[in-house]
């Protein structure tokens, strides 16, 4: 089936949808503030299966390299190894001891197996988040400070190019990232969205190297080219885009993730699974390489 204008994909309706990646031919996304890991196929809507169930705030997942059925999630106040099989077993914890009552939020895995996790305040205090970097072997990094609410990151296919949005201030910046270690060089503002355009929540960079952004607030879902400037925009029936992934049999389909958290009055799609079909396919999931657990 081709999807040429948003379609919703399934009936469940979720509280703040985020963390989407297309790993091992299906679609994965959790329910953040729930704690919920699902899934879904990609062929036609159908409804969520719940893969796992936290006690805890649930950012985003990376699947482990090697390891099918192992994910490595930020979770609560830290990375969690949450394995096929048997309980969660925790891997750092980033921010239980900070001023300010925090969780983590989104994250993801670069293509050298890096995990990437960010943080936010629950107040969402400005300046309160941070973007922590793990890798094996090491400990984890505060790579990037300062932030409100971190959204991404996002990698190109070689894993140099990192974008980082700060969804209140409607800010993205691009970063030069070391293929060896990690070090970020070379912050450069990428993007700077007014209120009425919404804030940049999820991201994801296509195989032609342009940006995808669900911009929360703002019913709606853009592309941007690496120079900066707009390539498309898709509106949508919702109100809080929040996740976006490219995936599909031939990654051409674009899901986005909504939310209902913090609407007065939420539509019928706030909330929604969404999908439409694009022309340029997306990159395929990075994995993790993960720390051990402790």
């Amino acid at each position: 089936m081709e999807l040429t204008e948003p379609t919703v994909w399934s009936t469940d309706r979720l509280e703040l949808g985020e963390g989407l990646r297309w790993v091992d031919d299906r679609l994965v996304l959790v329910d953040l503030l729930a704690g919920r890991l699902l899934e879904t196929d990609g062929d036609a809507p159908s409804p969520l299966r719940e893969l796992r169930r936290l006690d805890v705030p649930l950012g985003a997942v990376a699947p482990v390299a090697g390891r099918p059925g192992d994910w490595l999630a930020a979770a609560g106040t830290g990375v969690t190894l949450l394995p096929a099989t048997g309980d969660h077993r925790p891997v750092a914890d980033l921010v239980a001891d900070a001023p300010e009552p925090t969780r983590m939020n989104d994250a993801v895995a670069d293509p050298h197996g890096r995990f990437w996790a960010g943080s936010m305040t629950y107040a969402a205090v400005p300046g309160g988040g941070t973007l922590y970097r793990l890798a094996p072997g090491a400990a984890p990094v505060p790579a990037v400070t300062g932030l409100t609410i971190p959204n991404g990151p996002a990698f190109d296919a070689a894993g140099t190019t990192m974008y980082l949005a700060d969804t209140p201030r409607g800010e993205i910046d691009r970063f030069t990232v070391d293929p060896d270690t990690g070090d970020l060089h070379g912050r450069e503002p990428f993007l700077r969205l007014s209120p009425a355009d919404g804030g940049p929540d999820g991201m994801t960079v296509d195989a032609a190297g342009h940006l995808w952004i669900a911009l929360w607030g703002g019913s709606a879902v853009r592309r941007y080219r690496p120079d900066g400037t707009l390539e498309r925009e898709i509106r949508l029936p919702a109100k809080q885009p929040a996740g976006i992934c490219l995936g599909g049999p031939d990654l051409r389909r674009l899901f986005i993730g909504t939310a209902r958290v913090g609407l007065t009055a939420a539509g019928p799609v706030d909330g929604a699974l969404l999908a439409v079909d694009v022309e340029v396919p997306g990159l395929p999931a990075a994995h993790a390489t993960t720390p051990d657990a402790g």
